[in-house]
This record gives C-alpha cells, structure tokens and sequence, in this order.
C-alpha cells in the first residue's frame, strides 16, 4: 500500500499543491517575476509526473485523484488572483476580465456536478479526464504564463485571443464531457457482458 501512495508522480504533485499558495501569495504581493518562476516549475512538474507515471509504472489511485484536483487548484487560484484589481498593472488589458475566470470556474464545476450526480444516481465511479479537458487545461496553464510574461515585461496587445482561447475551450471541454461520460458508461455496462461471452 505504501508503495503505491510514496511514489515519485504523487510526490511531484504534492509539491505542485504546496507550491499554490507559495505562488498565492508572490503573486499578491506583488511579485510577478518570481510568481512566474514559481507558476513555471508547478507546470512543469505537472508534466513531469505524468511522465514518470507512465514510463515507469507508477500510476496509482491516489495519483488519478490528486493529480486533476492539484490542477484546478492551481488554474482556479491564478485566474481568481490575476482577476483582483490592485494586483497586475492596471492596462488595457489587464487585469484578467472576469468573464474569463468565470468560465474556467465554470467549467470545473459544470464537470464536478456532472460526476458528483452520475455518482450518486448510478455508482459509476469510472470517470477519466477526456482529451478536450486535458487540452483546456494545457491552454489555460500556457494562458497563465503568457499572463504574467505580459504583465513582468509590460506586452499585452495579445492578450484578448489568449483571454478568448481560454474560454473557447473551457466551453467546449465541459459541454464534450457530458457526451464523454455517457460513452465511458455505455463501455463498461458492455465490459462484463462481453466478459461473460
């Protein structure tokens, strides 16, 4: 048991956990430089225990848990506080609207609801993320990061199509999740039937 839960994927992730509001609090006080250093190395490691899991066979159910919680912890943290007025320089296009945290919040709990229903209507507990969701959560960490570079070095003419892209596919992961889950159902009510033939 022990062996599955102190892994090198599931140490990566808790350090991704403490690492929020490490980078919370630089980001409020203002220090978006270091924020953005710290931000870099919570997305890297994200990457990183993906990989090691993989390679090394060292997924576990502890780590299909806490690894997407560790994300939306982070991306709900950074979109709320680059949202507050007073902590990135007041432009054009910054701070981030709130339109944009609205829908990546919106997004997560469209999904938690989802599942949470499911859960308790059928007990199916066979919920993966789907290849849109992983590809709004990659937008959104690649968002955040352009966010602050915008912010440290004072470009942010751009920032309208990241604000714009974020919310396309925060939009279309959450609706395609719907329809993803009623097929990951319809596959396991066929698993045991066709185990029995």
């Amino acid at each position: 048991m022990a062996s599955n839960v102190v892994t090198i994927p599931n140490l990566l992730t808790l350090l991704r956990m403490v690492l929020i509001p490490v980078f919370a609090i630089l980001l409020y006080y203002g220090y978006s430089g270091t924020a953005l250093v710290v931000f870099l190395i919570a997305g890297i490691s994200d990457g990183v225990d993906g990989f090691v899991a993989r390679r090394f066979n060292q997924e576990s159910a502890l780590g299909t848990i806490i690894d997407p919680i560790a994300d939306k912890l982070l991306m709900t943290t950074a979109f709320i506080i680059l949202t507050l007025p007073n902590i990135m320089p007041q432009t054009k296009h910054l701070p981030v609207p709130f339109w944009v945290t609205a829908s990546v919040i919106g997004r997560d709990v469209l999904i938690i609801t989802v599942a949470g229903a499911i859960n308790i209507m059928t007990g199916f507990r066979g919920f993966k993320p789907s290849y849109l969701g992983k590809m709004s959560t990659l937008v959104q960490v690649v968002a955040v990061t352009i966010i602050l570079f915008a912010a440290v070095y004072g470009f942010t003419f751009f920032l309208p199509t990241v604000y714009t892209l974020v919310v396309l596919f925060a939009f279309l992961s959450g609706v395609h999740y719907i329809f993803f889950v009623a097929k990951l159902m319809k596959e396991e009510e066929k698993s045991p039937k066709q185990t029995e033939q």
